[in-house]
């Protein structure tokens, strides 16, 4: 089995791939200096694996690693990865 975490910013995602299949993706939205992260997915024969935690992960690892954009947990999955992972809570911007 291989697995492939990629950022595809044309497709404006982060996705993971199992053997070549698409099994969880984290899409976002950038507006300015804040990148919005809208929407999570795991294939529904893959779920409860901890794919999208990883794939969450490794957007959040880039984002921090890539730019100087704050991070907008607009999908409920990303809200809830930050509030188990206080120690990233740098990269959030609180929206008003």
């Amino acid at each position: 089995m291989t697995t492939a975490l990629v950022h595809e910013p044309d497709a404006s995602r982060y996705a993971l791939y199992i053997d070549g299949e698409l099994a969880a993706l984290a899409d976002y939205l950038v507006q300015g200096d804040t990148v919005s992260f809208n929407h999570t997915f795991t294939d529904p024969h893959r779920r409860g694996q901890g794919l999208a935690g990883q794939v969450v992960t490794f957007a959040m690892d880039d984002v921090e690693a890539t730019g100087t954009r704050a991070v907008a947990p607009d999908c409920w999955y990303v809200a809830r990865w930050f509030a188990k992972h206080p120690e990233r809570a740098n990269l959030l911007r609180v929206r008003g």
